[in-house]
């Protein structure tokens, strides 16, 4: 990738990747009838950068893509990429916020089994359906932007991005 854009594009992907997979362990450790200690270190830890991830990373990722790039991707002939984004983006959003909302409170009160049973079947479709998304970006959006973006604005954008 040769845009400073793609590039902290694919960070951020990488680094959600890696929580999914943290969640997926987790998940696969413990069925929605069987709940997790909330209160043990890794699952306290795991649960609390759920909840910190929407709000400081997927939620600003989404907006800045939408924002920032979708109009210029629509303006450079690729509607239907940014439509089927967008779609996504609609959809992932609530279960991202859900999965959010359960993690921060299981993380403070632990998991009542019906909580525990919603939370495992809210992540793990959220992780599924995060999982491919970052794919389509990956091999549909990263590339785009590397022969849309010029120095000039990729450094401005990468700038935005950043704060």
């Amino acid at each position: 990738m040769r845009t400073h854009v793609a590039s902290l594009l694919h960070d951020d992907h990488m680094a959600t990747l890696a929580l999914i997979g943290r969640l997926e362990a987790l998940l696969g450790r413990h069925g929605p009838a069987s709940a997790p200690d909330a209160t043990a270190a890794p699952v306290a830890t795991l649960l609390r950068d759920v909840d910190q991830a929407v709000a400081r990373e997927i939620r600003p990722h989404f907006a800045f893509e939408e924002t920032q790039l979708f109009p210029r991707l629509v303006e450079a002939g690729q509607d239907e990429l940014v439509e089927m984004l967008v779609a996504e983006h609609e959809a992932l959003l609530p279960l991202a916020d859900r999965a959010a909302e359960l993690a921060s409170g299981g993380r403070g009160a632990g998991f009542a089994p019906i909580v525990w049973a919603e939370f495992h079947t809210v992540a793990a479709t959220l992780a599924g359906q995060l999982t491919a998304h970052v794919e389509k970006e990956e091999m549909g959006l990263l590339p785009v932007l590397d022969d849309l973006l010029d120095a000039e604005t990729d450094t401005a954008l990468a700038l935005a991005a950043l704060r």
